[in-house]
């Protein structure tokens, strides 16, 4: 058992080295940064509720990600609706894509769109891999499930999303004969994400 003292600077040396983190994490799955920042204040409030029976060192963050997942779960159950600040940044990003037609840009709202079409089990584990850099043991961690589980589950949506981004660079032509996308135009709805699919970060 930690003396008082003890307890708080492990709660500080925890906080220091993983907040920032966490609240990056937070910030790309939540529409208002108020939120993200909810996120955060709740994952630490449970870890210093635990603080006498953190992992050790080493696994500490992956178990932060846990918690901020739970926390976010949380979240989404009892607040469905789109903020109007979501809302109005998608406004300026379509605007923004509008006023640049450069490659870097075709191609990030094409794996955007790619990502949309997944389940929320693939974009999860893809997000966990490129945008929190987190590897297959860290992220079993995460999901509270085996490192195996984690590897086959991102070999598989890998492969869903090169599928679907085969899919995208060839679109069912629309009923006037276009080649547009059949079901509406992509929806730049957060940072481009550059995913390898050949299984390598």
């Amino acid at each position: 058992m930690l003396t008082s003292d003890e307890q708080l600077q492990a709660f500080r040396d925890l906080f220091d080295a993983h907040a920032r983190s966490i609240l990056a994490y937070a910030l790309r799955r939540t529409e208002e940064p108020g939120d993200a920042a909810d996120v955060v204040a709740e994952t630490f409030v449970v870890a210093w509720r635990r603080i006498d029976a953190l992992p050790a060192h080493g696994q500490a963050r992956p178990w932060l990600f846990g918690v901020a997942r739970r926390v976010l779960a949380n979240h989404r159950r009892s607040n469905r609706r789109r903020s109007a600040l979501a809302d109005h940044l998608r406004e300026v990003l379509v605007e923004r894509v509008a006023e640049d037609h450069s490659d870097r840009v075709t191609a990030a709202l094409v794996v955007r769109e790619a990502l949309n079409r997944l389940g929320d089990d693939d974009r999860e584990i893809l997000h966990l891999t490129a945008w929190e850099g987190l590897n297959p043991t860290e992220i079993a961690g995460v999901l509270d499930v085996p490192p195996s589980t984690v590897r086959g589950r991102l070999r598989r949506a890998r492969e869903r999303l090169r599928q679907t981004l085969s899919d995208l660079h060839d679109p069912p032509l629309d009923a006037g004969g276009n080649g547009h996308l059949a079901h509406g135009d992509p929806r730049p709805d957060g940072p481009a994400l550059a995913i390898d699919t050949e299984g390598n970060r």
